[in-house]
């Protein structure tokens, strides 16, 4: 099962690289509202440009948390469980503004794969 662990941790924090640092001015068919980069995406939600700056370098660390924890095991469960919130929220934003429930998939996926590197870990440190 380590390498379902290491998997998904790789999955996760790639995931974050690439939204937050590849595809942030790209529109996407889950962005929220009628976004079509990810910063409408959080107009569109009702929050500003100091909380998408915050939310983004929070997922980004978080992510980093993820990789150094394939060296460093104690970074593992904080950054999963940041980012396992983050996705809760998400899911939160967009039932908000009514988005059809296709555009949560992503963060729904993100946050099955959060528990999955938190239940994995729980038993990778014999607990």
């Amino acid at each position: 099962m380590i390498w379902l662990y290491r998997l998904l941790i790789v999955l996760v924090s790639g995931t974050v690289f690439n939204v937050w640092l590849l595809r942030l001015r790209n529109a996407t068919p889950y962005r929220g509202g009628a976004a079509t980069n990810l910063q409408e995406e959080f107009l569109a939600y009702g929050l500003n440009e100091t909380v998408f700056y915050l939310i983004g370098g929070v997922k980004l660390l978080a992510a980093l948390g993820l990789l150094i924890g394939l060296k460093v095991p104690q970074t593992v469960k904080p950054s999963a469980q940041i980012i396992a919130a983050l996705m809760l929220g998400a899911i939160g934003m967009h039932f908000k503004i009514a988005d059809p429930i296709v555009r949560s998939l992503p963060a729904l996926a993100m946050l099955g794969m959060c528990l999955g590197i938190l239940r994995l870990n729980k038993k990778a440190q014999g607990r």
